[in-house]
C-alpha cells in the first residue's frame, strides 16, 4: 500500500512563496496521475493541480499562473511551488494518488500578515 507524506507547509506573508512536497513510500508508476487538493474549514476538498503522464499538468483557475506542480519520479516525490500567495490560499493541502485513491495526512498553509 502506498503512503503519502506531505511537508513544507507553514505561515507566510501575502505575496510570499512556499514549496510543498509529497513523498510516496512504495512503488508508483511514473505515469500515475498525482494531484494536490486543498480544504478550507467546513468545506469539501477542492482540486488545485495535477501532474500526469509525460508531465502534463492541470490547474484550477484560482491558482493558474501562481502555482506550479512538478514531479521527480526517481525520488517518488511531487512538488507544489506556490508563489504570490494570497490569504485565500490558506487551507490544508493534501496530495492524492489517483491510481490507488491514497491521500496524505495534509499540511497546513497559512497566508497572513
Amino acid at each position: 500500500q502506498v503512503q503519502l507524506v506531505e511537508s513544507g507547509g507553514g505561515l507566510v506573508q501575502p505575496g510570499g512563496s512556499l514549496r510543498l512536497s509529497c513523498g510516496a513510500s512504495g512503488s508508483i508508476s511514473s505515469i500515475s496521475i498525482m494531484d494536490w487538493y486543498r480544504q478550507y474549514p467546513g468545506k469539501e476538498r477542492e482540486f488545485v493541480a495535477s501532474v500526469g503522464t509525460y508531465g502534463i499538468t492541470t490547474y484550477a483557475d484560482s491558482v493558474r499562473g501562481r502555482f506550479t506542480i512538478s514531479r521527480d519520479n526517481s525520488k517518488r516525490t511531487v512538488y507544489l511551488q506556490m508563489n504570490s500567495l494570497k490569504p485565500e490560499d490558506t487551507a490544508v493541502y493534501y496530495c492524492h494518488l489517483r491510481a490507488t485513491g491514497s491521500w496524505g495526512q495534509g499540511t497546513q498553509v497559512t497566508v497572513s500578515s
